[in-house]
């Protein structure tokens, strides 16, 4: 089955800004997910003053991305957790998942500001994702000894 590809956003013309603005869309509200990611880049600009926003944007993003992860499998009666590489639309897939999550889960601000605050922390290399990140590759690292029965 062929992939489909997402088309650009019209405000900034970059593909990762439109496949953030579909993973931020809940009920088919667009407009409202485009209110939340252009506001939140909008912020951003203001934090990273000097430097191209879409640059931040994407090491961000970059930096929030997994390299490795574990999949259960199940070999005779025991299941292992088998650490196996990620294909880079997985990669993208989960952090923009974990950004989504995260910034929801931060209360008492705008949506936006929160997006915004997770993008900044993540191109710092610090906040909720990049724990994320790093946990997820703590497990796969400490499960490598399985990594024979991989899929």
């Amino acid at each position: 089955m062929a992939k489909r590809h997402v088309q650009v956003d019209p405000k900034f013309g970059s593909e990762l800004v439109a496949h953030m603005i579909n993973y931020f869309m809940r009920k088919g509200k667009k407009t409202t997910a485009q209110r939340i990611v252009y506001g939140a880049i909008a912020e951003l600009a203001t934090k990273v003053e000097g430097k191209d926003v879409l640059e931040v944007l994407d090491t961000a993003v970059n930096n929030m991305k997994p390299s490795v992860e574990v999949k259960s499998r199940r070999v005779g009666g025991a299941s292992y957790q088998v650490p196996v590489e990620i294909k880079q639309p997985r990669r993208l897939a989960l952090a923009l998942r974990w950004l989504t999550t995260y910034a929801s889960g931060r209360r008492g601000i705008s949506m936006p500001k929160a997006v915004a605050a997770e993008l900044l922390d993540a191109y710092n290399n610090t906040g909720n994702v990049i724990k994320k990140r790093d946990d997820t590759h703590k497990m796969a690292q400490a499960n490598r000894a399985f990594a024979h029965y991989g899929f």
